[in-house]
């Protein structure tokens, strides 16, 4: 048994995993699970650089995440980090800043690479479930970038592409530094065409329409859970395998565009940093949905998150 800890930081958020592991005989005890939401990505899409905000908001998570690290004693860190950090010029100085607050160099990793660590972390506990069709086209939604992911007990085509909550919000519901609230239907339209473009790229390397479940990760995808649940507060436990019909996020998925902040900050499940990209990210859930056909999405709590600490282990 090994105590690790697994640090995700993404475009959005960055997250906190301790757990003991022992790879040989599959347990997996969780001992801390957090999220902060750092908007790392922010204007990235636009400028091309992390801001020294953005960079600040995610050192400080930092330092609590590592305090943390040290009262429960994990021997083992990895930090990985994704889309936001990928695509920037003065991605040295993230670098840097990580390496003197936690002591380990970040991974900037591949789109690729990112893919499989979802796979891992939100199939491993899936392998003996009989009920849900294989192969597996797991979907983990970000704020920059969106992986796709098929296989069964190991993945068969891999491919991220660059659509995400954060990066088609600041494209195209962005006006004079404030979110269009809601957004008019030619700029919802905007995105859907973007994320089209996209899903036809990514079919070129993975066969969309040839999965037996879909499985979707990542924040976007629970709190559209939570919100067809009806939960009067965030419950991981009872998102956690939940299934959401293609009709659910259709209908919820228009009711997010037409609302407003205040609207769209009183949903019970709404973490207050996904109050203004929602929307793009239910309209990109939908578009995949609507691609692959899928009546359905089985909804999974552990994602790259999760795969993280099983490579760590």
């Amino acid at each position: 048994m090994t105590r690790v800890a697994a640090v995700d930081c993404g475009t959005n958020s960055i997250r906190l995993l301790v757990a003991d592991v022992d790879p040989a005989t599959g347990s997996f005890t969780e001992l801390d699970r957090r999220m902060t939401i750092v908007r790392l990505g922010q204007g990235v899409d636009r400028t091309g650089r992390l801001a020294p905000e953005a960079l600040e908001r995610t050192f400080t998570a930092c330092r609590a995440y590592a305090a943390v690290i040290e009262e429960l004693g994990a021997t083992r860190i990895r930090f990985v980090a994704t889309s936001a950090s990928r695509d920037a010029e003065n991605s040295a100085d993230f670098v840097a800043g990580v390496r003197d607050i936690l002591g380990v160099e970040p991974e900037v990793i591949t789109g690729d690479q990112e893919a499989q660590l979802s796979f891992d972390g939100a199939t491993k506990e899936l392998a003996g479930s009989d009920h849900l069709a294989k192969p597996y086209l797991v979907v983990d939604i970000g704020g920059g970038s969106t992986e796709f992911v098929l296989g069964s007990d190991r993945v068969e085509a891999a491919r991220s592409v660059d659509i995400g909550c954060v990066r088609m919000t600041e494209r195209h519901l962005v006006v004079d530094g404030a979110v269009l609230d809601p957004p008019s239907h030619e700029r919802a339209a905007a995105i859907r065409a973007d994320v089209d473009a996209a899903l036809d790229l990514a079919e070129r390397t993975v066969p969309l329409t040839g999965a037996g479940t879909l499985v979707g990760l990542a924040g976007t995808v629970t709190t559209v859970a939570g919100i067809a649940l009806e939960l009067s507060e965030y419950d991981s436990a009872a998102i956690h395998h939940s299934r959401v019909t293609r009709g659910q996020v259709r209908a919820i998925t228009e009711h997010l565009l037409r609302s407003t902040h205040e609207e769209r900050a009183a949903i019970p499940v709404m973490h207050p940093g996904r109050v203004d990209v929602i929307g793009a990210g239910a309209l990109v859930l939908l578009a995949v949905m609507e691609r692959t056909g899928a009546h359905e999405i089985v909804v999974s709590e552990h994602d790259i998150l999760d795969g993280i600490a099983w490579s760590t282990a």
